[in-house]
């Protein structure tokens, strides 16, 4: 959920090969919606969830019936004041939830909403049931990204900025804001935990199946850092990966993770192109796919490994896209 244009000079790292995918399929979005943030998967069923510009999660149902709306998080929505905001006026009124994650075993799927805050939906669907606002008496500016360790039930989220709301991401930008928190929610105890503060631009989380580790993204500092969550030295940090503007990162088999990010222009050398990137636990590249002949310079905000596919989302699109390596 970031600008639509790349437009700022940013330091370029080596990446590994560029891999371009042999087909692409877009899955499209209803008429009125537009804006598809981050993405979250049934186990087994190819059924998946999705926050849209609107304030609406869409949950879809395969290639028959397709989306259906399924929840919201803004405690007085209103359909026909809300369908079909644009992705660059968010309001308030209506929400917008960015990321989400659902817990298989339970099927409560956990939201960041950028307004409202913390919550989560039971398999139902509805009004989330927000359940937390504020950390350490610092209320929630901007909630973004959100992953649950799925053997505890436990659950990591992103503030991106302590400062500013969605509606002042710019602003963040332009002053380079460092203050996002990394936060969790202990489900046993129902109460969050700030772990980790002074995060420039936190966009996305992701924590390795035995939550030894999480993995940060900076976006408006373009890195990507490591924060151990045990061990001998709980807490402490190392900048693992610069790519530029690195966004949600998800876990995928054998301790990796697939990073939404970008590369510099080799034509340009001033703008940027939207990349999905698998990386390890070190942040060491081992796959790197450009997504610019479906996307040109438009960002993407998550790219997310399911059934040997990768399913691409972007807050400036009206579709999810799909990749067959």
């Amino acid at each position: 959920m970031w600008p639509i244009f790349f437009t700022l000079i940013f330091h370029f790292c080596s990446l590994s090969a560029v891999i371009s995918a042999v087909s692409f399929t877009r899955i499209q979005l209803p008429t009125n919606a537009t804006g598809p943030e981050a993405l979250a998967f049934e186990l087994g069923t190819g059924t998946f969830y999705t926050g849209v510009a609107d304030g609406r999660i869409l949950r879809y149902q395969g290639a028959t019936n397709r989306f259906v709306d399924f929840g919201f998080a803004a405690p007085n929505r209103s359909k026909s004041v809300c369908d079909g905001t644009s992705t660059s006026n968010p309001n308030p009124v209506c929400g917008r939830v960015l990321g989400l994650a659902l817990h298989h075993r339970t099927r409560r799927l956990y939201v960041c909403d950028a307004f409202f805050g913390f919550g989560v939906l039971g398999p139902s669907g509805g009004r989330a049931a927000i359940l937390s606002t504020a950390a350490d008496g610092e209320p929630y500016r901007f909630c973004n990204a959100v992953h649950v360790h799925q053997q505890t039930g436990n659950v990591y989220f992103t503030d991106t900025s302590s400062v500013y709301g969605i509606r002042e991401l710019e602003t963040a930008i332009s002053v380079k804001d460092s203050t996002g928190r990394l936060l969790k929610y202990d489900v046993r105890t129902e109460q969050v935990t700030v772990l980790f503060r002074n995060l420039s631009g936190a966009a996305g989380v992701s924590v390795d199946e035995n939550e030894r580790f999480a993995l940060v993204s900076e976006f408006i500092a373009n890195k990507t850092r490591k924060i151990r969550l045990r061990g001998r030295r709980p807490l402490e940090s190392e900048i693992v990966n610069t790519q530029p503007t690195p966004d949600n990162i998800k876990s995928t088999r054998f301790d990796n993770f697939w990073l939404a990010a970008a590369r510099v222009d080799p034509v340009t050398k001033s703008s940027l192109l939207p990349i999905g990137q698998r990386i390890n636990g070190n942040g060491n590249v081992l796959q790197t796919v450009n997504l610019e002949p479906w996307y040109g310079n438009k960002s993407v905000s998550e790219v997310q490994e399911y059934a040997s596919k990768l399913y691409i989302a972007s807050r400036l699109v009206d579709f999810v896209g799909v990749l067959l390596k």
